[in-house]
């Protein structure tokens, strides 16, 4: 029971995360925006962040059953706020400035979850992987629109 318990909770936050990309959506400002080359077309966005959110529950989840909530655990939230708060700043207040810096440290903070998942268990930083490149190639697509615009 406890584990089903852990699986929704760790479920349920980063699907509030990923409510924040739902609730500040790219629209006209963003359509207006020179894009950089190899920005993928909108319909990749929600297909691959969705396919990374599952990803991110499940490997929390995984690390929850073997360590409880603790320093990964922690660093996992940080970094699911930081992911959070991404789309409001630069989608809804327009700010790609900050935007790169909150991608940045979203960057910094789930390279230290992957580590901590690692040594808690490997599968679970593995899941974080895809992740990782994700922010990676978005933080390059942030820094191109900034420098384009």
């Amino acid at each position: 029971m406890r584990s089903i318990l852990a699986a929704l909770i760790c479920a349920a936050l980063v699907a509030a995360a990923a409510g924040t990309g739902s609730a500040f959506q790219p629209g006209d400002w963003y359509a207006g925006l020179v894009k950089p080359v190899g920005t993928p077309p909108n319909l990749a966005f929600p297909i691959v962040w969705t396919l990374l959110y599952i990803a991110m529950a499940v490997a929390a989840w995984l690390v929850w059953r073997v360590q409880g909530v603790g320093p990964a655990l922690w660093l996992f939230g940080i970094q699911l706020t930081l992911n959070a708060v991404w789309s409001p700043v630069v989608f809804g207040a327009h700010r790609l400035d900050l935007g790169l810096l909150v991608i940045a440290a979203l960057w910094l903070a789930l390279a230290a979850t992957l580590r901590a998942f690692a040594h808690a268990r490997p599968l679970a930083a593995g899941l974080l992987v895809p992740y990782l490149i994700w922010v990676s190639y978005a933080a390059w697509l942030n820094a191109g629109l900034l420098v384009l615009n």
